[in-house]
């Protein structure tokens, strides 16, 4: 019962600090929550927290503020991640369903995401060695010229244009589209460049020195990693919001930001669409990160995810806010990539 009143006292002191960002005293949590104890025992309550390194006091006759192990111990405790309102899922939903390209979902997520938190919002594009083809096209741009366009799983878009020693005929050119697309839809990257290299001995010997051709360019296509490590960042302005006290960390912070790869650690490692992954402060191992908060999860149709999203923010952070839109914003881009 003890343990239960100090985790509802940790859970009150966390809730209003993050609400006024003020400290919180004993007269406050007997004001402002139904804890059903006098105010005595809340005081014993916020002592037997301090001592056990849950709250601190950051100046003499102040209230209270929660530190990263108690944050930490709030967030495992949650039962349940906070259902968004019917006005969010309306944003959501209208929001990501206009988007016309890859690009643009990229760009309404993250602007979405910074939106609902009110954090820093980051949002990585799918990676190309997670994708699976989805169709190859190719389209005659002359006797000997080719458009060779590769649509990926992800939404993903890659064109090359093929210079050819010599003609094809439309029957070719319809043959080498059926061969390709028999070796390579619904493979997984790897495997689809593997099978493709194999298609020119499907051809007469005449034929084989124009569809290498057109196999090399669309296997380089299929190594083509440059957008693996691309992030798109927004909401940085948010980082305002939260005045003198954020003053000290928020250079190194926006000079972090910048830099892309260390963004891409910072998500971590994309596993599956349903886990959520939430580090607080000195969690964070990266230098400008020190007082900040990531809640970041995986996206991507099906069980594995293709790339992450997530937010960053003060410790302070609204957390079952934040999980509940970084959550139901991945899921919603996993349905529009999957039916993409």
């Amino acid at each position: 019962m003890v343990e239960e009143r100090k985790m509802a006292v940790l859970r009150a002191i966390v809730e209003d600090y993050v609400s006024t960002q003020e400290p919180v005293g004993s007269k406050a949590l007997v004001e402002r929550h139904a804890l059903g104890v006098s105010p005595a025992t809340i005081r014993n309550d916020m002592a037997a927290l301090e001592e056990e390194g849950l709250i601190h006091q950051p100046h003499t006759s102040a209230g209270r503020i929660p530190t990263d192990k108690g944050y930490r111990l709030f967030v495992d405790r949650l039962s349940q991640v906070k259902p968004l309102s019917a006005a969010e899922r309306r944003a959501i939903t209208t929001l990501l369903e206009g988007a016309v390209d890859l690009d643009d979902v990229v760009q309404r997520s993250v602007r979405l995401l910074a939106s609902l938190t009110r954090q820093v919002a980051i949002v990585q594009y799918p990676t190309l060695s997670r994708s699976t083809v989805r169709h190859v096209e190719l389209v005659t741009l002359g006797t000997t010229r080719l458009l060779m366009v590769l649509i990926l799983s992800t939404g993903r878009v890659e064109q090359r244009v093929v210079e050819l020693p010599e003609a094809l005929d439309e029957e070719r050119v319809a043959a080498f589209r059926t061969a390709v697309n028999r070796a390579a839809m619904g493979e997984r990257i790897a495997e689809a460049a593997e099978r493709v290299a194999e298609v020119p001995e499907q051809f007469e010997p005449h034929e084989r020195p124009a569809v290498s051709l057109l196999v090399a360019a669309l296997v380089e296509a299929m190594s083509d990693h440059r957008s693996d490590e691309r992030v798109v960042v927004g909401g940085t302005a948010n980082l305002a919001r939260f005045g003198d006290s954020f003053e000290v960390t928020i250079r190194p912070l926006l000079e972090a930001l910048e830099e892309h790869v260390l963004l891409l650690k910072l998500l971590g490692e994309a596993t599956s669409p349903s886990a959520l992954t939430v580090r607080i402060g000195s969690e964070v191992p990266y230098e400008g990160f020190a007082s900040t908060s990531v809640v970041a999860t995986g996206y991507g149709p099906g069980a594995e995810a293709l790339a992450n999203l997530g937010v960053v923010g003060p410790t302070r952070m609204d957390y079952p806010g934040a999980m509940a839109s970084v959550r139901a914003v991945a899921q919603y881009l996993s349905k529009i990539l999957d039916e993409g």
